[in-house]
């Protein structure tokens, strides 16, 4: 029995329509930045197996790691134990971090490390003795599927099921969003004037401000510019309320600096990681604070503990695996190839902005994204399924957000694999263009 006849038997896959979707890929292998199915074929991971590779499928010095640690420490509870590999994952990850995040809590996956976060800001209040129920967010943002995260996030398909379940929060219009336009380089007043109304409006009432820095990524991999987050760091510290960076997908190179946050030059007083923390090998969610955040919880009155915690909480694979991770980042200066992964996006930013279809071509760090023009778009958008089965034809792994297109490969790309799977982006416009036009002529 094939691979695909036993998963139909008992799996139910993540953001799938069991009944209408494509039968799923068995996948039986994978090395660098290919992946190999059980009828022989190897696909290029365009997408890093849902953005969390790093350094490419089965890297030996990640194998070695893990292998290593398994033969030593497998898991271990994390109340009122440690271990090693979180004590130097900690220590690297603070190393790396945005000034001042010097505590970090770990958890299983993103969502969690949001869902940390925000509970993290509530109690901070309540432990300082202040009532704050108030959390505000950007339009178009996404943070996770766990029900603080899915308040967090905007309406959409993901959260419209669980309306009714989800507590307020209020969003402010993104830079994006804004009659202005895109966020300017100096980020005049008008750019930031729908997230200040809102904390003038809830002064005293605000817990924290979450964002998807840089770059909102589920909402359709929208890209603003430095100028408004330093803006939002002002906003917070103007207002007295903690600014919560959600760098699950931005951590770890994607924009091009290690965390996104760097681009603006400021520090949030929490940070959520996952995605990329482990290279793509295993689950860990972190979320890192301040000081300031986590002396509100230092006291001798038990009541003011953190009530929060998982039972891999810090598991030591998976910190051993986000150890070499790290490490490879150095020794292999990965930052660098993501700047050059950059430049050849942008060399092909004009050739792609000619085709008809394409509209609002963003580019940052190790990501290329671009709207196909239809009559009904979002996430549900028919032309997603459609041009990824088209390259899945011609064995590239490109995963629409709906009408949006998106190219993120592992770091590791070769520069004739860019430009392989730019040629098949070229070919693939051309083609659905060609065939719009015939089909007009038709009518």
């Amino acid at each position: 029995m094939s691979l695909v006849d036993r998963d139909r038997k008992h799996l139910w896959h993540p953001y799938t329509q069991e009944k209408t979707a494509p039968l799923p890929l068995p996948i039986t292998g994978a090395k660098g930045v290919w992946l190999e199915t059980e009828d022989g074929r190897r696909l290029l991971d365009g997408v890093s197996s849902w953005w969390v590779n790093t350094h490419g499928h089965s890297h030996p010095y990640i194998n070695k790691a893990l292998s290593e640690q398994a033969g030593t420490l497998e898991h271990v509870i994390f109340a009122g134990f440690t271990h090693e590999p979180a004590i130097r994952l900690s220590e690297m990850l603070v190393e790396v971090l945005p000034e001042g995040l010097n505590r970090i809590f770990f958890s299983d996956n993103g969502s969690t490390a949001v869902e940390v976060a925000l509970k993290m800001a509530y109690q901070y209040w309540v432990n300082k003795g202040e009532e704050r129920t108030t959390f505000l967010a950007l339009e178009r943002g996404y943070h996770g599927d766990t029900i603080g995260a899915m308040s967090a996030s905007d309406a959409s398909t993901f959260t419209d099921p669980f309306k009714s379940l989800l507590f307020t929060v209020k969003k402010a219009a993104a830079p994006f969003a804004l009659e202005c336009g895109h966020c300017s380089d100096r980020c005049d007043v008008t750019c930031s004037k729908s997230l200040e109304d809102l904390l003038r409006h809830e002064r005293g009432n605000v817990a924290a401000v979450i964002v998807e820095p840089m770059l909102q990524g589920a909402g359709g991999m929208i890209v603003w510019k430095a100028a408004y987050l330093k803006r939002l760091r002002e906003l917070c510290d103007e207002y007295g309320v903690l600014l919560i960076a959600d760098e699950v997908l931005t951590g770890f190179g994607r924009t091009g600096t290690m965390f996104a946050c760097e681009h603006a030059e400021i520090s949030p007083d929490i940070l959520c990681m996952s995605k990329a923390l482990t290279a793509g090998y295993m689950p860990l969610g972190a979320t890192a604070a301040t000081d300031n955040v986590f002396e509100a919880f230092y006291h001798e009155d038990r009541l003011k503990t953190f009530f929060h915690g998982h039972s891999y909480c810090a598991n030591p694979l998976a910190c051993a695996v986000a150890i070499a991770n790290l490490e490879l980042f150095e020794k292999e200066n990965t930052l660098s190839k993501i700047a050059f992964i950059n430049s050849k996006f942008k060399g092909f930013e004009n050739e792609l902005s000619r085709f008809e279809s394409v509209r609002d071509v963003r580019i940052i760090g190790g990501v290329l994204a671009f709207e196909i023009e239809v009559r009904d778009g979002g996430y549900l958008a028919d032309i997603g399924q459609q041009f990824y089965q088209r390259f899945l034809e011609k064995k590239i792994v490109l995963r629409p957000l709906g009408n949006v297109l998106l190219f993120m490969p592992p770091y590791v790309i070769k520069e004739e694999e860019i430009d392989w799977v730019l040629d098949e982006i070229r070919s693939v416009l051309s083609a659905y263009e060609a065939t719009r036009v015939n089909s007009a002529k038709s009518i």
